[in-house]
């Protein structure tokens, strides 16, 4: 009689479905984020779904290879993608903007219903924008599934400040009982920095279902390099080893105000040794470039969006980062660029008032200085301080390398999303 052999069922590969309007090829923000943790899930064993739109961020303008009008499907680094229709609009007014995310929201029913029928264990959501929020927990009730809110911008909030929307009182009581109404019907809520997260709490979502999910950085790709490899790239772009660069790398949209850039340059054109570099795309960008010109304002150059590969280079270019915020956006966003410019090890002044999440990391960091938002005045006077004290701007750099290494690597911040998908009763 032949032998009996024991067969052990290999266990269940646990199953994430991302929907979310951003996604890799995009080279910053969410799109750069959701990447990295989609590849993180894969290699750690899920089974990843992922509901998106064609790469457009941050030249709004869709990538070539790709179609705004067409769905189309791709395997990525072991997940399944499924991209769907999506309107770009080559201008960022408030109707616009909300047309461009509702086509996405509307394009991406049907998928979304099919692979809620493929019964994932979590279905994840991002916001911006929340408008995905409705027919996600329509499904995801009727097939009992999980659900998880993620907030990387408060857009709702966002929008009225910055006028986006007509701040009509009774418009606004609504789209935010709204917002607060859909947020309480998710089994988890997460945002990326602690004031973000109380932010939540005051909207009504439960404390017990509020989680911090923050934003990382590879420390192994983004570190400080030594001084000869670092002058050797400034020196390719132009720059002498005694400037001090000051380097703006990110969105240029309109929750920046970069103006203030420009006006400290303009006070400082004296100081031919004090170099601005803007770097990135966005709505913004032609505006800056126009007044630049008009202005002749020789210290300042922009730069288009660098390919990843070249990022490290990039921020170690800097002796002075800049983080720009206006000032009633200032509380509703936590920049994901902050933690590339802690990871290379440079001073940063960031623009952020108080109780807000920027104010709270530099503080905690002590990575730079910390200025009011809109204030070229400050702004001015803190480079000034930098640009003569350069002990100042090593310490700063060091802080701040040693807070990106403690608290924000790719692998800690992962396991935190371990613990809230077995929270969510999702186990190995």
């Amino acid at each position: 009689m032949g032998e009996l052999v024991e067969l052990k069922q290999s266990p269940r590969r646990k199953k994430l479905l991302l929907y979310s309007i951003n996604f890799v090829p995009e080279l910053t923000g969410i799109g750069k984020y959701n990447g990295e943790m989609v590849q993180w899930l894969t290699e750690h064993g899920y089974e990843v779904r992922v509901i998106t739109a064609p790469p457009y961020y941050p030249h709004w303008q869709v990538q070539e290879g790709y179609s705004s009008y067409r769905y189309k499907k791709e395997s990525w680094n072991g997940a399944t993608i499924w991209r769907c229709p999506l309107w770009v609009p080559k201008s960022g007014s408030g109707l616009k903007r909300l047309l461009h995310l509702f086509s996405f929201a509307f394009s991406s029913i049907p998928l979304l219903f099919k692979h809620m029928l493929w019964r994932p264990d979590v279905c994840l959501i991002v916001e911006p924008p929340l408008a995905l929020s409705p027919m996600a927990i329509v499904f995801a009730k009727l097939l009992k599934i999980k659900t998880w809110l993620h907030v990387q911008d408060f857009e709702v909030d966002a929008a009225f400040e910055l006028g986006l929307l007509p701040n009509y009182t009774r418009l606004k009581s609504w789209v935010i009982g709204l917002e607060s109404w859909l947020m309480r019907r998710f089994d988890t809520v997460s945002s990326i920095s602690e004031p973000m997260t109380r932010r939540l709490l005051k909207k009504g979502v439960p404390s017990n279902r509020i989680k911090l999910f923050p934003n990382w950085v590879d420390i192994s790709v983004i570190h400080p390099l030594p001084d000869e490899a670092r002058n050797r790239f400034r020196e390719n772009m132009g720059y002498a080893r005694e400037d001090l660069v000051v380097l703006y790398s990110g969105n240029m949209g309109e929750k920046q105000g970069l103006d203030t850039v420009l006006d400290a340059a303009e006070k400082l054109q004296s100081m031919s040794h004090v170099q601005f570099m803007l770097c990135g795309e966005g709505v913004a960008k032609s505006k800056l470039m126009e007044r630049a010109s008009k202005q002749r304002l020789s210290n300042v150059r922009f730069l288009p969006l660098q390919p990843a590969e070249k990022l490290n280079d990039l921020l170690n270019m800097a002796d002075v980062h800049l983080l720009m915020q206006k000032r009633n956006a200032s509380d509703l966003v936590m920049p994901s660029k902050l933690t590339g410019m802690l990871a290379s090890g440079r001073a940063v002044i960031a623009a952020a008032e108080e109780q807000t999440a920027v104010h709270s990391v530099m503080k905690q960091s002590r990575a730079g200085v910390l200025i009011p938002p809109e204030d070229a005045a400050k702004l001015t006077e803190a480079l000034l301080s930098l640009s003569i004290r350069s002990e100042d701007r090593k310490l700063h750099g060091d802080h701040a390398r040693e807070y990106a290494v403690s608290y924000l690597g790719y692998e800690s911040v992962m396991n935190a999303f371990q613990q809230i998908m077995i929270e969510l009763g999702v186990r190995a």
